[in-house]
């Protein structure tokens, strides 16, 4: 065999082991980018109240209004400056860390909870009545403006309070989920070891529970991470729109709102909540797709 048609061999055997190795390679630094930023968010959330020297709700007319009763700009005692009302722009920013964070967390484990159930009992019982119903009801949640239908039903509270939000964000979010988990569940039950399990006679709850759920976990985390993305992304949408968490509680959508007015004589009021919001949804959305990225280079 000729040097030339050697090489050519030899790159031909060895180009899908390059491009496994990266995708794999790309897999892995999305994924630990997004830990990462997963990791310095969650820490700046948990501590950063704690080390703020200021409240987020108190006016801070001592030092915190400038001469022309502006917000005063980043210094070592305002480490972001202040809002138009003088309160600490780092404060308010942590404490809404919290709070998006935690509605976050809870609304996506309430709306990938209740879309998992209903996709595992649709698809099990796919093509049957039960299926359509169930499907037929996702189909109408999902014919709705996601952040329209949030706006309805917050607007029909009297009061929004974090858990009125995760409750509102979390039963008009499951039917994507509901969808998807349904899929899946038609895929798996039609596989040899859940016919094996039929053939010893085991019933269907225990199917679903031992064998079925089982092989979701992954793309289940998947979901839930691209779901808490969108969560904190829909509340801090709805409190830029005046329709989330009632003021003084700091959220990042409504300092935002708050800083627009400000954007040239004091940008930091927009670029910390959004930058935030930023950060925080990509973060996310980078972890769910390494992982999914990893997953698909692992089958491969």
């Amino acid at each position: 065999m000729s040097p030339r048609r050697q090489a050519f061999s030899s790159v031909k055997v060895h180009a899908p082991a390059n491009k496994r190795r990266a995708r794999v390679s790309r897999a892995s630094r999305a994924l630990t980018c997004g830990i990462l930023l997963i990791a310095i968010i969650a820490a700046f959330a948990l501590f950063g109240p704690i080390i703020a020297t200021h409240s987020p709700t108190a006016s801070n007319f001592d030092g915190g209004m400038s001469p022309e009763y502006l917000p005063r700009g980043p210094s070592a005692r305002f480490w972001l400056g202040t809002d138009h009302l003088f309160r600490d722009e780092f404060s308010r920013l942590a404490h809404g860390a919290r709070l998006s964070l935690a509605i976050g967390l809870c609304a996506s484990a309430l709306a990938t909870s209740l879309g998992t159930a209903v996709g595992l009992v649709a698809g099990w019982h796919a093509p049957g009545r039960i299926d359509t119903v169930l499907m037929r009801a996702a189909d109408v949640g999902l014919a709705f403006p996601f952040v329209l239908l949030v706006m309805a039903l917050s607007a029909a509270l009297e009061r929004t309070t974090p858990a009125t939000m995760v409750f509102t964000l979390g039963l008009t979010a499951w039917p994507g989920t509901a969808r998807l988990v349904r899929s899946k569940t038609v895929q798996l039950r039609s596989l040899d070891f859940v016919e094996a399990a039929k053939a010893l006679g085991q019933r269907g709850r225990k199917i679903i529970a031992y064998h079925i759920f089982p092989n979701l976990r992954w793309p289940l985390l998947m979901i839930a991470s691209t779901t808490i993305s969108h969560m904190i992304l829909a509340e801090s949408v709805l409190s830029y729109l005046g329709g989330g968490i009632a003021p003084p509680t700091p959220t990042w959508g409504r300092m935002l709102s708050d800083g627009q007015d400000y954007i040239a004589a004091a940008p930091w009021l927009t670029l910390a909540p959004g930058g935030a919001i930023v950060i925080t949804v990509a973060a996310f959305n980078f972890f769910s797709e390494g992982l999914r990225s990893a997953l698909e280079a692992s089958r491969r």
